[in-house]
C-alpha cells in the first residue's frame, strides 16, 4: 500500500488537532509540531475542511478543530479526504475492475485487498492512535517479526 506525503501530513495533522480537541490549534502550530511545509499543510486542512472532518476558525485565536470528537472520526475517513478512495486498481475501484482469461479471478483479490486495507484503517480512530492504543486486532498485525521486514 501506497500512502501519499498528502495522505501521511493529513493523518499526521489530523493527529495534533485531536490530541488538542477541542481547543483549536494554528496551522502554524501544526506545522511547527509535525515538521510540515506549510503551504502544503494549509492546502491539506482545506481538504479535511471540504470533508467536514475539520472546521477552521477566523481571528486572531483562529485556527482548526476537528468537528467530531477523536474517537469518532477513522484514519480512513482522514485519507479519503486528502487521496480518494482507499484502494483503486487502474483508477477505477477494485470492484468495477473486469478481467477475462486467465486474470478473470483477479477481480475478486483485490477486492480482498481493499476490504483488508479497511479492516484497518476504518477500525482504528484519530484516539487510537494519539493514545497508542490500537484495536486487538490490528496489534496482532504488528506482532510477527516479519511485519516490520521490508520486502
Amino acid at each position: 500500500m501506497h500512502i501519499s506525503a498528502r495522505g501521511d501530513y493529513a493523518v499526521r495533522a489530523s493527529l495534533g488537532l485531536a490530541a488538542a480537541y477541542p481547543a483549536v490549534v494554528s496551522a502554524a502550530g501544526l506545522a511547527d509540531e509535525q515538521d510540515m511545509p506549510r503551504k502544503f499543510l494549509e492546502a491539506v486542512l482545506g481538504d479535511l475542511r471540504r470533508a467536514g472532518l475539520v472546521r477552521g476558525q477566523r481571528g486572531v485565536d483562529g485556527g482548526y478543530v476537528l468537528t467530531r470528537q477523536p474517537s469518532e472520526i477513522m484514519v480512513g475517513d482522514v485519507l479519503r479526504a486528502v487521496d480518494g478512495p482507499l484502494a483503486e486498481v487502474r483508477g477505477v475501484r477494485p470492484e468495477e475492475a473486469m478481467y477475462s482469461g486467465t486474470a478473470e479471478h483477479l477481480q475478486q483479490l483485490w477486492v480482498a485487498v481493499r476490504a483488508a486495507v479497511r479492516n484497518v484503517l476504518d477500525e482504528v480512530s484519530l484516539a487510537d492512535v494519539v493514545r497508542g492504543r490500537m484495536p486487538a486486532h490490528v496489534r496482532r498485525l504488528t506482532t510477527p517479526p516479519a511485519a516490520w521486514q521490508p520486502r
